[in-house]
């Protein structure tokens, strides 16, 4: 398996020209890379202006490995060759390196890149990737690849304390300013120009913050957006290591690669409708940082996000009042790490009134949004304290749980809540205080812990009776002073004491049940089936030219082919016999096959869009202009793999990629609306403005007006 790394961008505050001379000093050999012995010139070439300077470096390096490797290996050194392109004109510097040794066995490859700050010509930016691919190395493929990324990594971490170092002793020399380079002038020239200075471009004016914090103006702007928004690092979508460190942690070179990969892949397959980074952070701490097991649980968690309108929970779901009277918790200041505090007096909580009053679903909803708040509060504490703050703290009061709250649909609400809230909010919770448990606690426990993640488990911290109040307890995870009163503190706290909900506001079965239906399915967005031989068409009709159909939709299994077609007859609706034509279409329940098979393409119904091939997990969102009134069909089909155009075996990856869709069965979730030509005008970011719930849905789902506009428009263009 080929081994990956990606860097974040490295901010240096200093000109390209001095940080070109620290590098130069690294060279032939440095002392602060222990392992790096040696290196010799095999290739140089110089540019008659002096612009462009290309060399080619042979690099010694004693590996840090033992001894009886070495020795099977037969060899002490390792050898790399490093090429540096280094152009002064363009103030860039490109790095490509690969191993000489073992060449046939791994392949190595890196490069690295040094460049101008875009927003302040002043600093220098850089940043790396790397490749490592192990074929086979004597059996000890396994152990030569930890050791491979263990050395990498040790250099990454010195590789700013290196530059740092011989920028130092360029000052001690002092060396503080290194002119740029300027193109030589003939003597012609320089009579008529001899007064004239080449003009030198300013540098663009830094905010105060950002140059206190080293972050840049993207960056800044980072710290203000929703939970649901994507983020933007540097220029061009790119994740800076001093941003990573102020808003999301101290990550290890490896962890930061995990997090910029997996971002970089929802970028190109969720075009722009990416979750903010430390939201992707808490999935890639969930997996312990596998990418392939966090993109999974991380898109099945998007999509149930974009079906139930998750990100418009806290604006425009308001809590029922018997929630509001009787839901015995709320938010309470911070604890000493400064996480956001949820005080839950659950002991005092009627949970079979609230069950029999709302339903499954209203709590779940209520939950949700207690989540969502939380998400909020964590930014806001993260601005407030200075620090990176990604989870909350929960403090559980017991005082008066018993066996009423064991009634068994309580426990099943419970159990729902808890599947739900682990699966799309992982990490989010730091510390779960639970207070004066009683004696029933361990059967609620012995029922609810099984449900719960094993890194959730361990945050649990159990006090019985009033041990909370003894050193080791209360005292060590929250201030004295915001100590609730109810636990013999002197904070009035102001989470509803909670009490039994009266049954003249219980409801019968039946209108709980329509309740939870009219909850559950509360979405714009609608779900398909897609068959081989059987695809799934949704029918628009246009009566006036020149309207905008839009289209929002998730792969959420297998690969499809999404086609638009235009067609002055109307397809007839199909028949519900089971021996029809359509009969493929039951196991689905939902799945419409509208364009008949006796019609002919280019007779009775036209292509008006190129066919789009869609992966499982992309999200696709586009718009197509009418050229005529009619009737349109939207299509996703089913993608059947083609063989290779020079032989009739089909190749390996298409027989991998069609074992993974079962049954030859895809789904999609599509929303589809038609905006009017008199609300369009004229322009792609004109259907930002448009009353319609597709913008709506857009703009909620982007970081800025501008990728709001490419988010609509990802995957397809007007015509």
């Amino acid at each position: 398996m080929v081994q990956k790394y990606q860097s974040p961008v490295r901010v240096y505050k200093h000109p390209f020209e001095l940080i070109m001379a620290a590098y130069e000093k690294r060279f032939p050999t440095c002392p602060l890379i222990p392992m790096f012995v040696a290196s010799d010139t095999v290739n140089e070439f110089k540019s008659e202006d002096g612009a462009v300077h290309v060399i080619e470096r042979r690099c010694k390096l004693d590996i840090d490995a033992p001894r009886l490797l070495k020795k099977i290996a037969g060899v002490d050194y390792v050898y790399f060759v490093q090429k540096n392109s280094l152009n002064r004109r363009d103030r860039t510097l490109h790095i490509e390196a690969y191993n000489e040794t073992f060449s046939n066995r791994v392949i190595i490859n890196e490069h690295c890149c040094y460049t101008v700050h875009p927003d302040n010509e002043s600093w220098t930016c850089f940043e790396q990737s790397a490749s490592l691919d192990i074929k086979s190395f004597f059996g000890f493929e396994s152990t030569v690849e930890k050791i491979a990324m263990k050395q990498y990594t040790s250099n990454i971490k010195k590789g700013k304390e290196i530059i740092e170092y011989y920028l130092k002793q360029l000052e001690e020399e002092g060396v503080t300013f290194i002119p740029r380079w300027m193109a030589p002038v003939t003597l012609k020239l320089e009579s008529s120009t001899s007064r004239v200075g080449r003009p030198v471009s300013p540098p663009i004016n830094v905010p105060e913050t950002a140059s206190k914090e080293g972050l840049t103006n993207k960056e800044i702007i980072n710290g203000s957006s929703s939970p649901s928004e994507s983020t933007a690092g540097t220029p061009d979508d790119k994740l800076d290591a001093d941003y990573i460190k102020r808003y999301l942690g101290d990550l290890t070179p490896l962890q930061e690669s995990c997090l910029i990969r997996l971002r970089q892949w929802l970028q190109e397959t969720h075009k722009g409708k990416i979750p903010k980074d430390e939201h992707i952070l808490r999935f890639l701490r969930a997996r312990d940082f596998n990418i392939d097991k966090a993109r999974e649980i991380l898109c099945q968690s998007l999509t149930w996000r974009k079906q139930h309108q998750v990100d418009y929970i806290l604006d425009n779901w308001h809590p029922p009042q018997v929630l509001q009277d009787y839901y015995a918790g709320g938010w309470h200041h911070h604890d000493k790490d400064g996480r956001p505090l949820y005080v839950l007096r659950l002991g005092q909580m009627d949970t079979k009134g609230l069950v029999r009053a709302l339903g499954e679903e209203a709590l779940l909803r209520y939950v949700l949004s207690i989540n969502e708040e939380g998400l909020r509060r964590c930014e806001e504490n993260t601005k407030v304290f200075g620090r990176p703050i990604s989870a909350w703290t929960c403090l559980v009061d017991l005082e008066g749980l018993n066996m009423r709250h064991l009634w068994r649909p309580g426990v099943k609400a419970l159990l729902r809540i808890i599947e739900v809230v682990e699966a799309n909010y992982p990490e989010t919770l730091g510390r779960l205080l639970i207070l004066r448990a009683p004696r029933v606690f361990p059967v609620l426990w012995t029922l609810v812990s099984p449900f719960i993640d094993d890194n959730t488990r361990k945050k649990f911290l159990i006090y019985a009776g009033n041990d909370y109040q003894s050193p080791g307890g209360l005292l060590d995870y929250i201030d004295k002073e915001i100590i609730p009163d109810f636990l013999g503190g002197e904070c009035m706290c102001e989470v509803p004491e909670g009490g039994l909900v009266p049954k003249s506001l219980y409801r019968t079965a039946e209108e709980l049940e329509n309740e939870d239906i009219r909850l559950c399915t509360e979405t714009i967005y609608q779900s398909a089936s897609v068959f081989k031989g059987a695809p799934h068409e949704v029918l628009v009709q246009i009566v006036e030219a020149s309207s905008v159909i839009t289209w929002d939709f998730d792969v959420c299994k297998g690969d499809i082919v999404f086609n638009i077609y235009h067609s002055k007859r109307a397809p007839q609706a199909p028949k519900k016999d089971s021996l029809g034509a359509h009969s493929i279409t039951s196991p689905g329940g939902n799945n419409v096959q509208l364009i008949d098979k006796a019609w002919q393409l280019g007779r009775d119904y036209s292509m008006v869009e190129s066919p789009l091939i869609c992966k499982e997990g992309e999200s696709v969102q586009g718009s197509h202009v009418t050229r005529w009134p009619g009737f349109y069909i939207l299509q996703w089909k089913f993608h059947s793999m083609p063989a290779c155009a020079t032989t009739n075996l089909p190749r390996v990856d298409d027989v991998l990629a069609s074992l993974q869709v079962s049954s030859h069965k895809c789904k999609v979730m599509y929303y589809t609306e038609v905006i009017g030509s008199e609300d369009f005008r004229g322009s792609m970011t004109s259907l930002e403005s448009s009353h319609s719930g597709f913008s709506q849905l857009s703009a909620a789902t982007t970081s800025s007006s501008q990728s709001q506009s490419s988010s609509m428009i990802s995957r397809w263009r007007f015509c």
